[in-house]
């Protein structure tokens, strides 16, 4: 079987085109975490991971045109079998919070098989002088990182990780300077201020690329573009491994996008090795 043709992404299909609700979306996202179990899963159970009640699960259902939730799971059994997964028994809570990572890092891979949605968001990306990133709270490291990087091939990224009243002047002042996109790292918790900032992006007439942990994150109405990488939630603290690595890969995208990219970097070198910056 292919990646693209993977039980995750089958049931993304399935979700796509439909107008869900809050509650919904926290469904489809678990679901779509759990492809290979879900086909065996009662409402009760599947109510249970995605933590909403059970008759929710059964409206669930019907929003996607099923009669009811028996009705979906015999679909999913058609479309989304079961995959053998490794047997994560003997492991400790630790290891299991690795292998979850790993699992969030599959998921990305299979995702990245149609490299176009990235692509396209490099060029936006790349297009956008100067380049507002934006990452509040739990984003913040992210949006600092790949900011800190991007910033060493494109001429002008301003950072925007600190929320409040002047976020939005901050955006505004992008605007006039000429900014056509910005880029958010959104994750769970999701802050309300991050909505705000990006309704008001989009307002200002800016094209909005999210990495988001969800299709189904609360920050897709805002985005016109969001690409998905999962978090873990194993640990006390949601762990971020998948979306970090597909901020670089969205690095990588831009740099193609950037004809100048290699001569900066070459240039950051130089300039490195005649300051001894580094100490090998």
């Amino acid at each position: 079987m292919s990646a693209s043709d993977s039980p995750a992404n089958r049931l993304q299909a399935l979700f796509e085109g439909h107008r869900l609700t809050p509650t919904q979306r926290r469904i489809a996202h678990s679901m779509v975490r759990r492809a290979a179990d879900v086909p065996f899963l009662s409402s009760v159970e599947l109510a249970e991971l995605a933590g909403v009640s059970q008759p929710s699960v059964t409206r669930f259902a019907v929003a996607l045109g099923f009669d009811g939730y028996p009705a979906l799971r015999r679909h999913l059994r058609e479309v989304a079998p079961a995959e053998t997964t490794a047997d994560t028994g003997a492991f400790n809570e630790y290891q299991q919070a690795v292998e979850a990572e790993i699992e969030n890092l599959r998921h990305l891979a299979e995702l990245l098989a149609d490299p176009a949605p990235v692509q396209r968001a490099g060029r936006l990306l790349a297009a956008s002088r100067p380049l507002p990133v934006l990452g509040l709270r739990a984003a913040a490291p992210q949006a600092f990182g790949f900011a800190y990087f991007a910033a060493k091939v494109h001429p002008d990224v301003r950072l925007l990780d600190e929320g409040g009243s002047m976020v939005q002047d901050r955006i505004d002042a992008a605007v006039r300077a000429g900014a056509s996109a910005l880029l958010c790292f959104a994750l769970p918790r999701h802050p309300r201020e991050v909505l705000d900032t990006l309704a008001h992006a989009k307002e200002a007439g800016l094209s909005v690329v999210t990495v988001a942990d969800s299709a189904f994150a609360p920050v897709a109405k805002y985005s016109d573009l969001l690409l998905s990488a999962a978090v873990g939630t194993g640990l006390a603290f949601d762990t971020a491994c998948a979306p970090m690595l597909l901020g670089r890969v969205l690095l990588e995208a831009m740099c193609d996008g950037l004809p100048d990219a290699q001569a900066r970097l070459e240039e950051f070198d130089a300039r490195a090795a005649a300051r001894g910056l580094f100490v090998e």
